[in-house]
């Protein structure tokens, strides 16, 4: 028996079919299906709104005190809370004659970047498995009246003769408790070698312990965000993800965004703040992952770190001053290996902290690290990196060249700037879609609780739907002379409403404002002008491309037809697009297990041209251009506007 299996489901009258995991409420099969059913409480179960009835087969749930015996009796259940636990055939109520319950015949179902695993085989495959900190154990001989060989050289001379390792400097620290270690367990020694960059430099034995640990080498891998910090513990030895967690960086308290924290840090005693407050998030990640593994804090062995230049600068008490003034200066891209204790992480003292290097004031250690992490340096595909977040990052090459910008979204993405944003928490509005007749919306929820607000993802996918439903028009306005209750005038003017007061976990009717898709507007057109900019500086054009990779939190739920009927994303092929998670993350992990891709990311910053968008006219041109849904010129988006064509005429 498949311990996950599936069903075959289908919805009539449209005759809309497909195969689902058992477990599937009706509302998200139907949203899959590309059928919509009325559900404007964002699945919940307090509207009552959306009545199936099962014509054949069976669903688990989906009775509630909504619905009265008879229905019941009738096979009437609610699609919110029913759940597919077998074959069976659906029917929408109230479809009616023009099967308007359907979204459209030529309504694809949602697309979604293809999610890339980092594979620890391909560096195995690729010969590139070399940890820059690695354990060796030794059996030594003892030392004897014709072997008086002192205890430094005796470890040196025992790791060329067993491993073949006899390039090496000894700390000054393992020299002041060696006498001791080596004759702890009788000569046999654990030997901890931290690999330089420069393979014709020396490595350095960094630790040295009694008896046998070469099994027990461990590495953290951390994410210096500017909303959240997230580590992993990986055995270095397997590559493999021991433990994770992520906190809130507590920056966030005293300054919300990167520029506010650099003048904070020019204030006395402001940058010391800056550091202790990410200092002290990274250490509850820290602690919290060891104790989730229970691996002690003498066995991690390095912290490969990454972040945006500001947040680098701050966390190593750089000051940040000029990289927020033009010429926009930071004092150092590169950074070399520091001990972890003199960062203030609370580790051994052997313990080694490695920082991406950043390529400008605004295309940070972050980036770089989703550039190699995701393969991007090495491929020879035309390839597109977008991390979008408040501030997104845009990196446009192969493995050739390389061409990067930053560009300022603000917050729409993430909740910022709209009248009901919110985070992607439990309540939060992630899906949507409307019946173009009656106006009637269905709104999914995070985890199928009461409607608390809107995320970033469900703001993309309902703007898109109103517009390819000809709702709203290319520049964000609702059309007035439609009839239905749900269109209206409101405090900030003309709004949609998604979710009435009686059915949402709030005190007010859950809306969309046209101020809301005014900011969303600019947000998107923001990222599409960076695009476009950064193609035209390297002489190329958005057909040049030939796969785009999207990072960051946002990019899991981006609704990709949504992306491009809107105008976010160039048009392409879904099957193109690639989603790496946390490309940050991904590049410490890593580096964390290659110190060949550690020599990489040198030769791939010096190929890395770096373009302020500020200073190139073009940009402006390009960003005025797109505050239009989705262009203004519409031949760059011909699918959107095909598709936009068939929602007003059918």
């Amino acid at each position: 028996m498949s311990l996950n299996p599936s069903f075959v489901v289908r919805f009539e009258p449209m005759g809309r079919e497909l195969h689902l995991p058992a477990g599937t409420t009706v509302m998200r099969a139907a949203r899959q299906a590309g059928v919509h059913i009325n559900a404007s409480c964002g699945g919940a179960g307090t509207c009552g709104k959306c009545r199936v009835r099962v014509l054949h087969g069976e669903v688990d749930r989906g009775v509630s005190e909504r619905l009265s015996a008879e229905d019941i009796a009738q096979g009437i259940r609610q699609a919110c809370s029913a759940e597919i636990t077998a074959d069976v055939t659906l029917q929408i109520l109230d479809a009616g004659d023009l099967q308007r319950g359907q979204l459209g015949i030529d309504v694809p179902v949602r697309h979604r970047a293809a999610l890339y695993v980092f594979d620890v085989a391909e560096l195995h495959e690729a010969g590139i498995f070399t940890p820059p900190v690695e354990k060796f154990f030794l059996e030594m001989p003892r030392p004897d009246l014709n072997d008086h060989q002192a205890d430094a050289g005796r470890v040196i001379r025992s790791m060329k003769e067993q491993y073949n390792e006899h390039r090496i400097q000894v700390n000054f620290p393992v020299l002041q408790g060696l006498r001791r270690t080596v004759r702890e367990d009788d000569f046999r020694v654990t030997v901890t070698l931290e690999r330089p960059v420069n393979p014709h430099s020396r490595s350095r034995m960094i630790q040295v312990q009694a008896g046998n640990w070469a099994r027990r080498n461990f590495g953290l891998a951390i994410d210096i965000g500017t909303t959240t910090v997230y580590g992993q513990l990986i055995d270095i030895l397997s590559g493999e993800v021991l433990a994770e967690n992520g906190v809130y960086n507590k920056q966030i308290s005293y300054c919300e965004d990167v520029i506010s924290r650099m003048i904070h840090a020019e204030q006395p005693d402001g940058l010391e703040h800056m550091h202790d407050l990410v200092l002290e998030s990274i250490n509850g990640v820290v602690n919290a992952i060891l104790d989730q593994a229970r691996v002690a804090r003498d066995e991690i062995s390095s912290v490969t770190l990454a972040g945006n230049t500001a947040m680098t600068h701050l966390f190593l008490q750089l000051e940040p001053h000029n990289i927020r003034r033009a010429p926009y200066v930071p004092v150092s891209t590169f950074y070399p290996p520091i001990r972890a204790t003199d960062l203030g992480l609370v580790l051994a003292d052997h313990a080694i902290a490695l920082c991406y290097p950043a390529v400008s004031s605004y295309v940070g250690g972050d980036i770089v690290a989703g550039v190699m992490g995701s393969g991007m340096y090495r491929t020879e595909k035309m390839t597109l990196y977008v991390d979008i977040g408040t501030n997104a990052e845009i990196v446009i090459g192969n493995r050739e060249w390389l061409a990067c910008a930053a560009c300022s979204a603000g917050p729409a993405f993430e909740g910022g700037g709209i009248q009901h944003g919110m985070r992607a928490a439990d309540g939060a509005i992630e899906d949507f879609s409307i019946d173009p007749l009656t106006l009637e919306p269905m709104a999914l929820t995070v985890n199928n609780k009461p409607a608390r607000g809107i995320c970033g993802s469900g703001l993309l996918i309902m703007i898109a739907e109103l517009f390819e439903a000809g709702i709203v028009d290319h520049r964000g306005r609702f059309d007035r002379s439609l009839d239905s209750t749900r269109l209206r005038q409101g405090r900030s003017g003309f709004e949609y409403v998604i979710v009435r007061r009686d059915d949402s976990d709030m005190d007010q009717d859950i809306v969309l404002t046209e101020v809301d898709i005014d900011n969303f507007i600019r947000a998107k057109g923001a990222i599409h002008a960076g695009v476009r900019t950064l193609l035209a500086e390297v002489g190329l054009d958005v057909g040049d491309l030939e796969q785009i990779i999207l990072a960051g939190g946002f990019g899991s739920y981006v609704d990709l037809d949504s992306a491009m009927i809107v105008g976010l994303l160039p048009e392409m092929d879904p099957g193109q697009v690639v989603y790496v998670g946390n490309g940050s993350l991904m590049g410490c992990r890593m580096s964390a297990l290659s110190n060949h891709i550690r020599r990489d990311v040198v030769n791939t910053i010096r190929r890395m041209t770096s373009f302020e968008l500020s200073e190139v006219s073009a940009y402006h041109e390009h960003y005025v251009a797109s505050l239009f849904l989705p262009h203004t010129d519409l031949d760059i988006f011909p699918l959107a506007s095909r598709r936009r064509l068939q929602g007003e005429t059918g």
